[in-house]
């Protein structure tokens, strides 16, 4: 086994727990949240970054047998398959249900924290610390901030009409407009029953419109087989 660098805690210690320990603090955030890619996973992320870019970086340190001529030390190269693979596993944690997708921030959190690593990795403690610190402040901090701002409400609306009469598509979006509600695009789909068809909008509530005021509406409807009113805001 070649030789450890002398200086082994500030090459290899110093960057693998600053590793574990920012890849901890985000994923804490997401497992709190509840979010598919949690603790171990950040961790797990963050510390396989982190040991690419030593190893690459530390090249001379291990190829002691290798003429130097034939050494080609390229930590950039390493840098970029590292960001490259773990976009693949990104795309893991984003899905759609309904109108909605969902997954985008852990996706990209699980990048940024992979990212991180490298920095680590390479070296650049200083920045890989102002980098997790600044990811934490977006993740918890601008949450607050998004809590208390005023915005509208945003709901997906599925409801499934009998089948006959009056088209569906009308009939929807007259309902939706005695609540002052355009809704865009509709989707359509016909129910395995054949007797009810299901559309579906993304809604954008204003004032002092909301879900409860939709559903007891939507309950007073005899023409409304079932329906489905949910949140999307967080």
């Amino acid at each position: 086994m070649p030789p450890l660098p002398p200086d082994l805690v500030q090459a290899y210690l110093i960057p693998i727990g600053a590793a574990v320990a920012a890849g901890g603090l985000i994923g804490l955030e997401r497992e709190w949240r509840g979010h598919p890619a949690g603790l171990r996973t950040h961790i797990l992320v963050c510390l396989a970054s982190t040991l690419l870019m030593l190893g690459a970086v530390h090249q001379m340190g291990w190829m002691t047998g290798t003429p130097e001529a034939a050494i080609r030390i390229d930590p950039v190269r390493m840098a970029h398959g590292v960001l490259t693979g773990v976009g693949f596993l990104c795309g893991g944690v984003i899905f759609r249900q309904g109108l909605s997708v969902h997954g985008l921030t852990t996706a990209a959190s699980l990048w940024i924290t992979s990212a991180l690593g490298v920095l680590f990795g390479a070296g650049m403690l200083t920045l890989g610390a102002a980098g997790a610190a600044i990811v934490l402040t977006v993740l918890v901090g601008l949450r607050w901030v998004d809590a208390i701002l005023p915005r509208d409400r945003l709901m997906e609306v599925l409801v499934a009409f009998r089948r006959g009469g009056e088209p569906t598509a009308p009939a929807f979006r007259a309902l939706l407009a005695e609540f002052g509600v355009r809704p865009g695009r509709l989707s359509h789909a016909l129910c395995d029953d054949g007797e009810t068809v299901e559309l579906g909008a993304r809604l954008r509530l204003r004032g002092e419109v909301d879900g409860h005021m939709l559903a007891e509406r939507l309950l007073a409807d005899t023409r409304v087989v079932r329906f489905q009113i949910t949140p999307r805001n967080d």
